[in-house]
């Protein structure tokens, strides 16, 4: 079983866009609802650039969950995408910067979620301190609306203005 770590954030200004080391475009769907109260996990899927997978993640809030994610071909990640998910696809551009500890994936939101910016920063373990730069603002770790599964079902688009603070 895998375990991911990481740490959500804000993102508060452009000055890290002169560090980017690597861009991808990633398009994801999800192929069950949150909603259902029997629901223990997210299934997921992504295209990468030119890859593509399937991705399961447990629906626990917080630093760490389990994660499960597999290869699938490209071609059947598309026809999922178009006929099977739930909610609108998301669509964003992770951005790569260096950290003190890692990598900041920045994902800059487009489509029904254009305007919203997040940096994530996988960590080995829960209790590993984070140097946090400028740019970096609030914390969303704990916070379920700003996860690409609550995304999927209540976009950035639609939240009130005193959601978005």
């Amino acid at each position: 079983m895998a375990r991911e770590i990481e740490r959500k954030f804000l993102v508060t200004g452009d000055a890290w866009r002169d560090q980017v080391i690597q861009q991808t475009r990633f398009v994801q769907g999800y192929l069950n609802s949150i909603e259902e109260t029997s629901c223990k996990s997210s299934v997921r899927i992504r295209i990468e650039g030119t890859q593509a997978n399937i991705n399961i993640k447990s629906l626990e809030i917080g630093l760490s969950r389990d994660e499960y994610e597999y290869p699938i071909a490209l071609a059947d990640a598309e026809n999922m995408l178009k006929k099977l998910t739930v909610g609108p696809i998301i669509e964003k551009i992770r951005y790569l910067v260096p950290a003190a500890i890692g990598v900041w994936e920045i994902d800059e939101f487009f489509g029904d979620n254009d305007g919203l910016i997040i940096a994530e920063l996988e960590l080995p373990d829960e209790r590993t301190p984070v140097t946090v730069p400028d740019w970096i603002g609030r914390e969303v770790t704990d916070d379920l609306k700003y996860y690409n599964v609550s995304l999927s079902k209540n976009p950035y688009s639609q939240w009130k203005q005193h959601e978005t603070n």
